[in-house]
């Protein structure tokens, strides 16, 4: 397959370039697009053979659900069976925006979309371009990320062309994307609202906004028995090439366990490589140390956490280690992901 790729700015959008990608995926082929969390795989979310041919791109394996995009509230009661409360005070403050909410499906969206499950994902991206493409599309956009399978999501066009290239019809250049991770999810199908994945809009704010939520007790320690409502939930996700381990303690500790780790890995000839904070990127002595930002800005290491692990594969890095990173606010959010892929491979000092 021939993938035609293009740049639009989202400040001056290309609507004809619009339209035309707008076409693939009404005819059932699949595009790749900018959102503000990571770039998506887009088809027909209401189309059965667009979401088989999502999952056979990515690897994706068929029982890990995808998210419908729309573009507005009047597309929801389509899709949703019903439409709590707590969802219309939730679409009021962080929709459009890098949140994802969780709905018993209607009849329209195939299985093939939900995983086989009787619920729906549904999220509102605020991305001017992810905008356009859903109205252009007919307004339902099933897109997981637009990566291989297991590979960290990309937040920059080259990691979607690496990885999608000749396997989908169009991949839109639009530029970095500003969040870094992907959004939030709130189950709101039972009782109390259940953050079933971590992201920007993190606990505080749901609760804030709802008075009470519940944070899904496999958020951090991965152990699942239960089938996926939400993508990533059962399966290793975002893993570089080489084989990652968070190391977690007082950062003195972590930074010379580090050090003796990479020593030995030196003397067998072992590429290694760190992921650092501004503070301790001095300290280490990896043929490779990237710091993902101030510890205290925990949405610039968001932002840069995915593109670090990206650029660890470009290097052919076989070893790497994290320092880990507080587990509060939206530092839950890039805990999430660096576990899972570590594979939860953790030492604690």
């Amino acid at each position: 397959m021939d993938t035609k790729i293009v740049k639009i700015e989202e400040d001056n959008i290309d609507q004809e370039m619009i339209e035309e990608a707008g076409k693939i995926i009404r005819s059932g082929g699949l595009v790749a697009f900018p959102t503000e969390t990571v770039y998506g795989l887009g088809g027909d979310g209401l189309n059965e053979a667009s979401s088989g041919k999502i999952y056979a791109a990515k690897g994706r394996p068929s029982d890990n659900p995808l998210i419908v995009h729309i573009a507005g509230m009047e597309a929801l009661p389509k899709i949703a069976r019903k439409i709590p409360v707590a969802a219309q005070k939730l679409a009021e403050r962080f929709w459009p925006g890098p949140l994802t909410m969780i709905f018993e499906k209607t009849d329209c969206v195939p299985y093939a979309t939900t995983g086989g499950l009787n619920t729906v994902a549904v999220r509102m991206p605020s991305n001017k371009i992810a905008r356009a493409l859903i109205e252009a599309s007919g307004g339902y956009i099933a897109a997981p990320s637009a990566n291989l399978s297991g590979k960290p999501s990309p937040t920059e066009a080259r990691y979607v062309i690496e990885d999608m290239n000749g396997r989908i019809d169009m991949i839109i250049d639009g530029g970095a994307a500003d969040i870094g991770l992907e959004s939030t999810i709130i189950d709101l199908t039972g009782e109390r609202p259940i953050i079933l994945r971590p992201g920007y809009i993190t606990e505080e704010m749901l609760e804030d906004t709802l008075g009470s939520v519940e944070m899904d007790k496999t958020v951090i320690d991965g152990n699942s028995s239960q089938p996926p409502k939400a993508p990533g939930m059962k399966y290793r996700h975002y893993a570089p090439k080489g084989s990652l381990t968070i190391v977690e303690g007082h950062s003195l500790a972590v930074t010379e366990y580090i050090n003796t780790q990479l020593e030995a890995c030196a003397e067998k000839g072992i590429k290694t490589g760190v992921i650092a904070t501004d503070e301790t990127k001095e300290k280490y002595l990896a043929d490779c140390v990237k710091s993902v930002g101030k510890r205290s800005d925990e949405e610039v290491i968001a932002k840069h956490l995915f593109r670090i692990l990206r650029e660890f594969d470009d290097e052919n890095v076989q070893v790497i280690y994290a320092e880990s990173f507080d587990s509060r606010g939206m530092g839950c959010a890039i805990m999430n992901r660096l576990l899972k892929a570590a594979g939860h491979q953790v030492i604690r000092l």
